[in-house]
Parts: C-alpha cells; structure tokens; sequence
C-alpha cells in the first residue's frame, strides 16, 4: 500500500534523536511522501533544508501559525513570499485561525490568516489550515478569494462545515483523534464524508492514535490511522490507502508512480 502523511512537523526538535531511522521505516512501509508544514519564520529553514535532504519523499509547506501569532511580525509576510522563492514549498501552511485558547489576539491572528491567503492566491498554491472554533469565519475569508483549495487539518466541525469546504476545493484531514472510541462525532464524518475528499495526516509528534496515548507521535503510526478508517467505513485499507494518497499527490501537484488498483 502507499500512503502518504499529509501534515507531519518532522523538523520538530522531538524527531533529533531518531528522525533518519522513522524516515527509514517510513519508506520501508510504502510511504510515498509526507508534507512538513512550517510554523514560524524561525523554523522555515529547519524545514526546508530537512526536506531538501529528502527530495521527491518530504515536501515542505511554508506558513505562520495562529498559535504563534506572538512570535510573528508584519514583515514576515515580505519574508514568506522571499522564501517560497527559495524553497519551493508545495503549500502555504499551517496558517489559520484558533479562536479556543482563552485570550486569544483575534484581530492580529486574522491579519497574519488573510495576508497568508493573498500570498496563496498570488502564488497558486493550496493552504493547510489550522482552524478550531472559528469555521464560519475561515469558510468566509476563503469565499473571498480564488484559491487553488487545501488541507482543513484536524478537521474537527460539523458536516455542514465539511461540505463547505468542499465545495471550496478542499480536502479534511483526518488523524489520530479518529482512533478514539469516544470520537463519536468525528468517526461519523469520516464514515459520510466522500473518500475523494478525504486524506490521512498524523501531525506528529502531537495527536497520537489511541493506542500511544501519552507518547510522542510519529509518522509510522499513520497505518492506524487508516485500519480505524477502514473499519469505521467498512472498507479494505488498500482502497483507503490508494484513494487518499492520490488525493494528496494531486492536492500538492506531486509526482507519483502508478498506484496498483
């Protein structure tokens, strides 16, 4: 089976001690790619010169989280759009909104979110979002422009929301949350919604799967991931495999060999 890892923060300093040997297993999987998103202007090198290290297997995105809204500057825009130049990323991202943390500077997040989203309408690329608890708002801004679609990762609002998204180009992600029984909610989607509009992501080393609750996640656990799908959907794992992995390639305009049927 190929699969494929659509949001993985592998240059995360959680990964120094045995990046190069989970990349190994990877491969040895079948992994066929994964995506690096950046999250900070700090961190854009790390992830360039990792996948640079990696071509045709890690492929970088490059964004401002809205979590990190304190760390970030206005000239950061200028510097995104200097560095997609040198970097070549195949998304903006992780870029988005979080209206959950308490306290949270609204209106300098959704400065940061609608500059990022000029620079993937000028540029032709698709976004990773970050959202929680602000999907009207980000269903709004993406009405607002022409864009090429994204990833809304961790997809976690209603079926509504999700069919919006949709219509807009978009793909859900779904990860580790989706391995826990009392997910009820989320393991509905993933049962509903369109397989063509579905793609896996672990977002590691956060949102273990159920069975490494507590530990660091890591890429090579994305196979659960997907059997959880395939027993929610009643469906064989090569077809979820195959299906959301072309998903992907496509979404990123990524190279890929012939997948078996």
């Amino acid at each position: 089976m190929k699969l494929f890892d659509s949001h993985c923060h592998l240059d995360f300093p959680a990964f120094d001690p045995d990046r190069e040997t989970i990349l190994e297993h990877c491969r040895e999987m079948g992994f066929s790619g994964i995506v690096v998103p950046g999250v900070t202007r700090e961190r854009w090198t790390a992830v360039c010169s990792l996948c640079a290290s990696h071509p045709d297997f890690l492929h970088p995105a490059l964004g401002l989280h809205p979590l990190f809204t304190a760390q970030h500057q206005k000239e950061h825009i200028a510097a995104l759009m200097a560095e997609i130049q040198n970097c070549h990323p195949v998304a903006i991202g992780e870029i988005g909104l979080d209206f959950l943390p308490p306290g949270i500077d609204r209106k300098s997040q959704q400065y940061f979110f609608e500059s990022q989203l000029e620079i993937a309408q000028e540029t032709g690329l698709p976004v990773i979002l970050h959202v929680r608890k602000a999907h009207d708002t980000v269903l709004h801004a993406l009405r607002q422009r022409r864009l090429r679609g994204g990833i809304a990762h961790a997809f976690n609002g209603s079926l509504q929301q999700a069919e919006r998204y949709i219509e807009l180009g978009f793909k859900l992600g779904f990860g580790g949350a989706v391995t826990y029984s009392r997910a009820r909610k989320l393991r509905r989607l993933a049962q509903e919604l369109p397989l063509t509009s579905l793609v896996l992501e672990t977002d590691a080393p956060d949102m273990p799967p159920a069975a490494h609750h507590g530990k660091r996640n890591q890429p090579d656990y994305l196979p659960e991931i997907l059997h959880a799908i395939a027993r929610i959907r009643d469906e064989s794992p090569q077809r979820i495999a195959r299906q959301t992995t072309e998903n992907a390639t496509a979404l990123f305009s990524l190279k890929t060999e012939t997948l078996p049927p």
